[in-house]
């Protein structure tokens, strides 16, 4: 079984989904933004559920479509923690593993190009496959000279990791500029014009003289992708801004709620009830706090108590219920508590569509964002 490699002409970016045979989930690599139809078309065309959309690294030269496929799909976000792309909803470290079906992909810490930079590797039966991003390219490699750049952690990463692969191990890179779609590790140890039988010093002076132009991009796309896609400009701002609020604190949306979370200045308190939480879904590691319990959804007594209790001195918090309006009560009232409180827009399972149902007009789950069932 091999990856569905598909390509972006105007960045040469390689973009690659993985699939279970059996359940039809998937697993996306390296989306591009303005390729985000064709990859729900060949999503659809194949019959496969996405439920993850993964980053070797914040790009330079394209923007990613993760948070997007994420809202369309209903698929999770994941990146190396290193990059800092906060609102990627699972934080990946060197081990990391993903499930899709029966398969898994295993993250390798490769830095070197970004200090983040990761490799995934997948063993489709007696197959190893690695995606290596820009760390690896087909007789070369990714440039060192911006985003935390390193020639000798690269070099690290190429020969004591990537090259640590079994030579039968299929390479499937981030870009090519030349029409190639794979290698193998055995044929880059051998081969590779920049390192194969280089020493460090030797690999560090040919990174040092490449003299590469700036990527055209560069300052368009770091912005955006450190935010899964989601752009600081008119579609994006109101992502990563507060609107103001009478009573409590703000508005967020769910995006920045989580990355003041993951960042550690903010709690995140879900307040809808011990039910809702077990049967709807839940946020790992969030404080299960009720403000209003069966029976007769009367006001928890012990509110006043749990959010002192959760929330230290310094910090904000972030309160989810099942759509922004329990929460919006909330966080008034956490307030009064001398708090810095702030409403999550849309809450869980956002607001409903036509037919009452909710799940499809935003909230935490339809971003893409962490949460688990039962």
């Amino acid at each position: 079984m091999k990856p569905i490699q598909l390509f972006d002409p105007a960045s040469s970016t390689y973009t690659y989904v993985l699939f279970d045979e059996s359940s039809r989930e998937a697993l996306i690599i390296d989306p591009v933004d303005e390729q985000l139809e064709r990859d729900l078309q060949v999503l659809r065309e194949y019959g496969l559920k996405l439920v993850w959309a993964v980053e070797t690294h914040a790009h330079a030269d394209h923007i990613t479509s993760a948070g997007r496929l994420a809202e369309h799909t209903g698929a999770q976000t994941a990146a190396p923690e290193a990059c800092g792309i906060r609102t990627a909803a699972i934080q990946l470290t060197d081990g990391s593993t993903l499930k899709f079906g029966d398969q898994t992909l295993r993250a390798l810490h490769t830095p070197g190009h970004t200090a983040g930079s990761m490799s995934y590797l997948w063993q489709a039966g007696e197959q190893p496959h690695v995606f290596t991003g820009d760390t690896l390219l087909i007789n070369g490699c990714g440039r060192t000279d911006f985003q935390s750049g390193s020639a000798e952690a690269l070099y690290h990463s190429l020969t004591q990791v990537l090259f640590a692969l079994p030579d039968d191990t299929l390479v499937w890179p981030g870009h090519d500029y030349q029409g190639r779609t794979h290698s193998t590790i055995g044929a880059e140890k051998a081969g590779n014009a920049r390192v194969a039988g280089k020493t460090l010093a030797e690999f560090k002076a040919i990174m040092d003289t490449l003299n590469l132009p700036k990527p055209r991009r560069i300052d368009e796309a770091v912005p955006a992708n450190l935010s899964s896609g989601l752009r600081h400009d008119a579609d994006g701002a109101a992502l990563l801004s507060v609107r103001p609020a009478v009573g409590y604190a703000g508005d967020v949306s769910p995006q920045l709620a989580y990355d003041w979370w993951k960042a550690g200045a903010a709690v995140l308190v879900d307040v809808r009830t011990d039910a809702e939480r077990e049967w709807v879904g839940f946020v790992p590691e969030a404080v299960g706090l009720a403000w209003k319990q069966w029976p007769g959804m009367a006001l928890n007594p012990g509110f006043d108590d749990g959010i002192r209790a959760a929330v230290p001195p310094g910090k904000k918090a972030v309160l989810l219920c099942r759509s922004g309006v329990r929460s919006i009560a909330a966080a008034k009232r956490a307030t009064e508590l001398g708090i810095e409180a702030y409403n999550i827009l849309e809450g869980f399972e956002g607001d409903p569509d036509e037919q009452a149902h909710r799940g499809g007009r935003g909230g935490w789950r339809y971003h893409g964002l962490p949460w688990r069932q039962g």
